[in-house]
């Protein structure tokens, strides 16, 4: 028995000193390196890069190599990109968790952005769907340059033609996720009461006109200097978290969209119809070890002894989509809203700006 005990001591004492290690591993910032040298010769354009994990003073807009369009691949002149959560976390590597894909020390790309709406400039071999000056938006990581390239059948479709360029960057990203969130996995019907929790945020200022396209009954949830902008949308009832708790209201909903994750799953189970559908799509960011990653893991737990639904949103880019917000967005049924713009050298500022949270919509940079 006295060995056996020794055994297993052993293991544990080696499986904490592991995960000591790797913990160690992910949470190390490797300084700044210099910046990566270009042949003589290359066309250069201007981007923003990190070279290193931290906060926006690591940013730098600097010389990169213009990319190459490659077959059936198409060069886009940026004219504008809009900032994402996504960005931030790219940018700081937390929660740590996501730097064993992201790379652990430093990054494994120095490149941050991916909503971006420009100028086809040129076409790689096959393309047949865009040519040089057609106006487009679309999703690309590095999209904080002068010039990204895209596939040509992934997340790029023609831009509206009554959205400017920093209205049609703000799209890609945000709007894929509340249509995702509503139509997929809240299965979203004319008639349906939806609450939107952050319905003033990014994605919530689409979540609010999307259900309203979808013929729902829309609940925005928001603060007071907020509620204004919320109704505007077209918002049958604003709440004021301020003021008042919804999970304490007596109103039932068919769908909750949930962007900002600051209530426990069990209030939010007290609002919700019995078949109702709860959509997690943020959660806290104060974890910096797993983030989100606990509600999300959480959430589908829940399914398994309730009737409601618990699910997780994970928005996944494709032009198919983008193409659906663009009929909604033709049709005056969906507009952009634009809280800053900011110029692409700016964007260490603009980050800034977004991790206030007070931001009303999205924020963009646009070159001049």
């Amino acid at each position: 028995m006295t060995r056996t005990k020794k055994i297993v001591g052993a293991v544990a004492l080696l499986l904490v000193a592991g995960i000591a290690a790797l913990a160690v591993a992910i949470s190390r910032n490797a300084p700044c390196g210099p910046s990566v040298p270009i042949a003589p010769g290359v066309a250069t354009m201007k981007a923003i890069v990190h070279p290193c994990y931290g906060k926006a003073d690591v940013l730098r807009y600097e010389d990169v190599a213009v990319p190459q369009p490659g077959d059936r691949e198409v060069l886009v002149e940026v004219r504008a990109v809009a900032l994402n959560p996504l960005d931030w976390h790219y940018l700081t590597g937390t929660p740590y968790v996501m730097r064993l894909d992201s790379g652990l020390g430093r990054p494994r790309s120095d490149r941050l952005g991916v909503d971006f709406a420009g100028v086809v400039a040129a076409v790689g071999p096959g393309v047949t769907r865009f040519k040089p000056g057609d106006e487009v938006l679309g999703s690309r990581f590095g999209a904080f340059a002068e010039y990204a390239v895209v596939a040509e059948d992934r997340a790029l479709v023609p831009k509206p033609s009554r959205l400017s360029f920093e209205q049609a960057a703000a799209v890609p990203v945000a709007a894929i996720t509340a249509l995702q969130g509503l139509r997929d996995k809240g299965r979203v019907k004319a008639g349906d009461k939806v609450l939107i929790n952050g319905a003033s945020g990014g994605v919530g200022t689409f979540a609010v006109q999307i259900a309203k396209a979808l013929g729902a009954e829309v609940t925005g949830v928001c603060s007071t200097r907020n509620v204004e902008l919320v109704r505007s949308l077209g918002a049958d009832h604003v709440i004021d978290y301020k003021q008042d708790d919804f999970t304490r209201g007596d109103r039932r909903y068919d769908v909750i969209i949930d962007n900002v994750g600051n209530h426990p799953l069990r209030a939010v189970r007290r609002v919700l119809e019995p078949d109702g559908t709860y959509v997690m799509i943020g959660g806290p960011k104060d974890d910096r070890w797993l983030g989100p990653v606990l509600g999300f893991l959480k959430a589908p737990l829940m399914s398994l002894v309730s009737s409601q639904r618990f699910e997780v949103l994970l928005a996944g880019m494709n032009a198919a989509d983008l193409g659906v917000l663009n009929s909604m967005i033709e049709a005056g049924q969906v507009t952009p809203v634009i809280d800053r713009t900011y110029a692409l050298q700016d964007i260490p500022a603009a980050i800034d700006y977004l991790e206030t949270q007070r931001a009303r919509g999205k924020v963009v940079a646009a070159r001049p």
